[in-house]
């Protein structure tokens, strides 16, 4: 018993998580991560090495009685010099699958991003926090606490005022999903409203989400931890930072779509497996990248800089990459009859976009995530989708 408040303290452990490919212990506790240690080791920049460290989809799942639930936890947070420093990451707690309570944990690490354009960061070291859940319903039940999308978090101590194990095995398929920043849950206002973890919801599925901000670039060592995941249904969502990185041309875009997929199959061979274009993004459609940040107006925005002249040269936008995916998806889908395809603009396009606007010009707001998630939900998971449950 912890003396102070008279609660049982519980070590986290790897069998309490669901959503991670892999732990680290910490000098604080245990650090979730979404990608394998020998990936991680590849990894050739800072920003996807906080992309994958940020616990986008990540939870605790354990079974209790518990009334009172505290959990130890230490945040790195980020932010950006000249701006308001961003809101606490929120906390989800669902009981039985229903959001039941929600917390922030103040204070932590900050990592200070000092350039925009290359996101070089600095950073200053804080104290860990507690999110307290308090009053949940009485009784046996599944608890899941769903971690901040947005904050590095490392797990060091949880409480509760009754015993806790591992939650059951559900029996859902599981659901492997890779993506840009708007699957990783970018102006989410909390962790299961990124619009993936509302699709998984709806479609009774469980989540692991390989969404990294700004970092969906077919790299192979991303593909091989795909292929060595467990899954039942799998999606690739590509091609908006491809663009917006200006990383690639047309010759080396294509190969890399192959090989990718290739790898995914080496591994899940007859696995569905759901290519989907980006998404509406106005400033990207027909002009290619690099996508550079625009202040003007005093407010985050982004600007797509490159010269639509130099398409005809194989620079990439996104009307280039819809119509490679689909023709690779069909190519593919000859030998293949587990392959399919799904243009982004059927989950949020010209309408949507014109009833839910993107506030930066590249990310949806929480109303956005919400239609991408509906629209995903009936074109995967329903009547005659590629993620349709089996019949009886």
């Amino acid at each position: 018993m912890n003396a102070e408040n008279d609660l049982i303290t519980t070590p986290v452990t790897a069998d309490l998580l669901r959503g991670h490919l892999d732990v680290e212990a910490t000098a604080h506790g245990l650090l979730p991560h979404r990608l394998p240690a020998r990936a991680r080791r590849q990894i050739p920049d800072d920003r996807l090495a906080t992309a994958e460290a940020q616990p986008s989809g990540v939870r605790l799942a354990f079974r209790t009685r518990a009334t009172t639930v505290e959990l130890d936890t230490l945040p790195t947070k980020r932010a950006y010099l000249g701006f308001p420093p961003p809101a606490d990451g929120v906390y989800d707690l669902l009981a039985d699958g229903r959001l039941t309570a929600q917390a922030t944990v103040a204070g932590g690490n900050v990592r200070m991003v000092t350039d925009l354009a290359t996101e070089s960061a600095e950073l200053r070291e804080g104290p860990a926090g507690t999110a307290r859940f308090a009053g949940l319903p009485p009784g046996d039940k599944d608890v899941e606490i769903w971690l901040p999308h947005t904050e590095i978090t490392e797990l060091i101590a949880l409480r509760t005022d009754a015993p806790v194990e591992p939650a059951r095995d559900s029996g859902r398929r599981v659901w492997l999903h890779h993506g840009s920043s708007i699957s990783h849950g970018s102006n989410a206002a909390h962790p299961t409203a990124i619009w993936p973890a509302l699709a998984a919801a709806d479609g009774r599925v469980e989540l692991v989400n390989l969404s990294f901000g700004g970092s969906a670039l077919l790299d192979p060592f991303t593909a091989r931890a795909m292929r060595d995941a467990p899954a039942d249904l799998i999606s690739v969502k590509v091609g908006i930072n491809v663009v917006n990185g200006d990383v690639m041309r047309l010759r080396a875009f294509v190969p890399a779509v192959h090989g990718f997929l290739d790898t995914i199959r080496e591994g899940h061979p007859t696995t569905p497996l759901l290519v989907v274009s980006p998404v509406l993004c106005p400033v990207q459609e027909d002009t290619p990248g690099p996508l550079a940040p625009d202040l003007d107006g005093g407010t985050l925005r982004f600007k797509a800089t490159g010269d639509p002249a130099e398409i005809a040269a194989g620079r990439l936008t996104l009307n280039v990459i819809r119509d490679v995916l689909a023709r690779i998806v069909e190519q593919r889908a000859a030998d293949d009859p587990y392959l399919h395809h799904l243009d982004g603009r059927d989950l949020y396009g010209e309408k949507d976009y014109a009833e839910f606007p993107l506030p930066d010009e590249v990310h949806p707001d929480p109303a956005g995530h919400r239609r991408i998630a509906e629209n995903f939900t009936r074109l995967a998971f329903g009547p005659g989708g590629p993620f349709a449950a089996p019949t009886a």
